[in-house]
């Protein structure tokens, strides 16, 4: 499968070479062909947290005797066919994980992006047991990546139902030589990040950067462009990484969604980049996708 060079060093969960495999979902002599590949395995979980042996992910082989219906087929590459098991007691994948940060800086890109699919597919799952068409009970269908609605009371339904991704822009506005960042209120002291708002029906990209601009920080924007994109796990987003143009750098904040924001000028960035105990912010992790987007701004700039 050809890869997309997106930005070196990449965020996390984003390089991923397994093969997906469509053609292996749809088919059923094709998934038990590859259920039965003594080759195949699974990819170990501990709830949804990773688990590692040094810097590789733990992968079992198949348990003898399994029910195809309980595992997820991530995809295959020259190992073999790759699962996941499903776990109905997930617990909710949209809670942060100390261990995935522990972990996360000593897994291959890779590693990191198979575990992050691994724990997106097994959360819905977990969650999505019932049709939102008719209320009945779902099964799993497509190898996993889809669900599909079972005969309910005499019905036969049959809707699928499909695992969820929701996109969220991820944006720096910039006004002459400086970008706007924010910190809420949750974060640890000193943390800020690029402004973020999730993606709302009936919007673009674009249209959900300026709305997300204007109603946490009062600002008004033009010119957005696209930078890159990150999945992200918690529970199942697409991170959309943007720039904009400010018309001006009035701010007037939402404090119930920001506590605090300011614009910073490309030493304040790299500074806080480098980790500098003088820098007037601490940056997000290199695994954020927003990292990169202070670095594409800095590299725009000259900086």
């Amino acid at each position: 499968m050809p890869l997309i060079d997106i930005v070196k060093p990449k965020p996390g969960f984003v390089g991923g070479t397994l093969d997906r495999a469509d053609q292996i979902r749809s088919d059923p002599a094709l998934l038990a062909k590859a259920f039965a590949d003594p080759r195949a395995g699974v990819l170990a979980l501990d709830g949804l947290d990773p688990v590692v042996a040094g810097d590789t992910l733990v992968i079992e082989p198949l348990p003898s005797g399994s029910d195809p219906a309980d595992f997820i087929l991530l995809g295959q590459d020259d190992n073999g066919p790759l699962f996941v098991r499903m776990n109905p007691a997930a617990p909710h994948a949209a809670n942060f994980s100390p261990k995935v940060w522990e972990v996360a800086p000593h897994l291959s890109a890779n590693a990191l992006a198979i575990y992050g699919t691994a724990r997106s597919l097994v959360d819905w799952h977990a969650r999505h047991g019932f049709c939102a068409v008719c209320g009945g009970e779902t099964g799993m269908h497509k190898a996993g990546w889809a669900r599909k609605c079972l005969d309910h009371k005499g019905l036969d339904c049959s809707a699928e139902h499909f695992p969820r991704v929701d996109p969220v822009t991820i944006m720096l506005a910039e006004y002459g030589d400086k970008v706007l960042i924010g910190r809420q209120h949750r974060w640890p002291p000193g943390r800020y990040s690029a402004l973020a708002g999730f993606v709302e029906p009936g919007e673009t990209l674009e249209e959900a950067v300026a709305r997300e601009l204007w109603e946490e920080a009062g600002i008004r924007v033009s010119d957005v462009s696209y930078v890159m994109s990150q999945p992200w796990p918690f529970a199942s987003s697409l991170m959309v990484a943007c720039m904009a143009q400010a018309v001006d750098d009035r701010l007037t904040l939402d404090e119930t969604e920001i506590e605090d924001a300011f614009w910073v000028d490309a030493a304040g960035v790299r500074a806080s980049l480098n980790g500098d105990p003088d820098a007037p912010f601490l940056a997000p992790p290199v695994m954020a996708v927003a990292h990169h987007l202070f670095l594409h701004w800095l590299e725009k700039v000259g900086g």
